[in-house]
């Protein structure tokens, strides 16, 4: 297993050859500390920039300064995002959500390191030398980034769990600097390049991009190394760092054995697989053995059933001053998306021209900053309802059906009103996303069929789980809602322990930390009898409160209505 230090070192090598990284999993510290540790290791680590959430091109490439134009009289270009990151990195959160816009101009800034920037008929080109890492936040069921930007960058790094950035090897500066120094006189031969080739080809990876990159992270890693020549070892990371996280194929190991299991998690492992004697046989035989072993375990139950492919989508939210209906004016400064509006312009500086105009020209107009006017656009907000579903005890069943017919009701409606619906299932030790956001039909009711039900109830888990998920689609730009279906009473604790005290406790300090990040709330007491822990939980958790001991769906639904709307107030 290669560090994500290492490889962050690899690519600070040769952080143009190499194009950059993606990172994936959530917002953690573990990921902030490998985005940190790289920036330390790079030349001017002062130039590292993060791209803002729903950044447009415009903001990336810089445009006409129009402030400074019409102070100095001559056209003027503001600098943008990527000009400034010239000699340092980018860092792009949310990367699974760029806009199409966006991920052209990336592209082209990592095949040519430069940019052109064109506005009104002034034209200049920009140096954009840097990696990008992209730190991609997609569910494993989701798209995750562009495969255009994918192609381009070497290393694709999932951090481990509770990965601790601070215990990693990570090497001095001044080590990154000589073996950047000694990367150019690094010498590989054409048999090491085909048997990349070949490697390439067994594990079904077809982009010739990938063989390139594979062919400079081995070079990087000899510098790192202080070889100056590629050895065997460096082919063996190139080929599990590069190639193995591409593979759609599992690849034939020649010899009649498999390749050894990987060592227990809590065994040693070397950090470099060139302290690792390597395997007997051609060296695409190794190459192929050292891929199939880098390969994870999903991956490899992955590729030996049906796999998917990531492709990019869409960014998620789009801010009010640039899309949408027009609703008014507002003072601000033109550019990246934001239109003026010339009338309200004109009106704000018309009270000024007496003093401003002294020494101007007839019939020249006079305008400074703070005259400038920009439009206030809305645009119509969806709303995902994130509904919870208890499906513990002997009667998980018939409430299951019940949200089954809520469910198919709003999803039905949501094709109008254009919102979405997921399905929270709680039951035995732990709480499951069984229906991510959609308004598909036909996906959620192979989601909801044959949901098992019986065990504990794991009530502190299943609203912390709601909690997140109502936090990202927020983040996403939508107006989240929850609706409840329980009778409230906690046996499960978050560690999956039948403790009732302590459950009934973490479910009641769950339901404080979801009233915290306020969001619109239902909870249909689901119990023969209404019961007070339900009334209580709901009330702490400042949710509507109604007591369904005969629920249908058109009455859910109902509720999941009111719910909706108090859940466009709130946001």
């Amino acid at each position: 297993m290669i560090s994500p230090a290492t490889i962050l070192a690899m690519l600070a090598v040769d952080p143009l050859g190499l194009g950059g990284a993606i990172i994936r999993g959530g917002v953690t510290p573990g990921r902030a500390g490998l985005v940190t540790g790289f920036s330390r290791l790079l030349h001017a680590p002062e130039r590292v920039r993060r791209v803002p959430a729903g950044v447009e091109g415009e903001r990336l490439v810089g445009g006409m300064d129009l402030v400074a134009t019409l102070a100095t009289g001559r056209p003027t270009l503001e600098t943008g995002l990527l000009a400034s990151a010239d000699g340092g990195a980018l860092v792009v959160p949310m990367a699974e959500r760029l806009a199409p816009e966006v991920i052209g101009i990336l592209t082209q800034a990592l095949d040519a390191h430069a940019v052109r920037v064109e506005r009104d008929g002034v034209s200049r080109v920009v140096p954009v030398r840097m990696p990008l890492l992209l730190l991609d936040e997609a569910e494993p069921d989701e798209p995750g980034s562009a495969a255009a930007l994918a192609d381009r960058l070497a290393f694709d790094i999932v951090p481990e769990p509770g990965l601790d950035p601070d215990a990693l090897h990570w090497p001095e500066a001044a080590t990154i600097r000589a073996a950047a120094a000694r990367l150019p006189t690094v010498a590989m031969s054409d048999a090491q390049r085909r048997s990349l080739a070949e490697v390439a080809t067994a594990c079904g990876v077809v982009s010739l991009r990938a063989w390139l990159l594979a062919g400079r992270a081995a070079r990087a890693h000899a510098a790192l190394e202080g070889r100056e020549a590629v050895a065997d070892a460096d082919l063996a990371v190139a080929v599990t760092t590069v190639i193995a996280p591409r593979a759609v194929l599992i690849p034939e190991v020649s010899s009649e054995e498999e390749p050894p299991p990987p060592p227990p998690s809590d065994a040693p492992t070397p950090d470099d697989p060139a302290r690792e004697p390597l395997q007997e046989g051609t060296l695409e035989d190794r190459l192929i053995a050292a891929a199939h072993a880098a390969l994870p375990e999903d991956l490899l139950r992955a590729l030996a059933g049906e796999r998917g492919t990531r492709a990019g989508r869409r960014g998620a939210a789009e801010v009010t001053d640039t899309r949408g209906r027009r609703v008014g004016v507002r003072r601000g400064r033109p550019g990246h998306g934001r239109r003026v509006d010339v009338l309200a312009t004109v009106r704000a500086a018309a009270p000024w021209q007496r003093l401003r105009g002294a020494s101007l020209p007839v019939r020249r107009l006079a305008i400074r900053g703070d005259d400038f006017r920009v439009q206030r656009r809305v645009r119509p907000l969806g709303t995902t309802i994130i509904v919870l579903v208890d499906a513990s005890g002997s009667t998980a069943l018939h409430r299951l059906n019940e949200a089954k017919g809520a469910v198919e009701l709003l999803l039905a409606a949501s094709y109008q009103r254009r919102d979405e619906v997921a399905l929270v299932v709680f039951r035995g030790a732990t709480a499951e996303l069984v229906l991510p956001p959609t308004r598909a039909l036909a996906r959620a009711r192979r989601a909801l069929a044959g949901l098992p039900g019986g065990g504990g109830t794991p009530l502190a888990a299943a609203l912390d789980l709601a909690t997140a998920l109502a936090l990202r689609v927020r983040r996403d730009g939508a107006a989240p809602a929850i609706v409840v279906l329980s009778d409230g009473k906690a046996n499960i604790t978050r560690g999956g322990e039948g403790d009732r005290r302590r459950a009934r406790a973490e479910a009641e300090e769950a339901a404080r930390r979801l009233a915290a990040v306020r969001v619109a709330a239902s909870w249909l007491d689901i119990a023969p009898r209404p019961t007070e822990v339900a009334r209580h939980l709901a009330t702490v958790m400042g949710a509507r409160y109604a007591p369904l001991p005969a629920a249908d769906a058109t009455r859910i639904a109902s509720l999941a209505d009111a719910t909706r709307a108090e859940a466009r107030r709130v946001r």
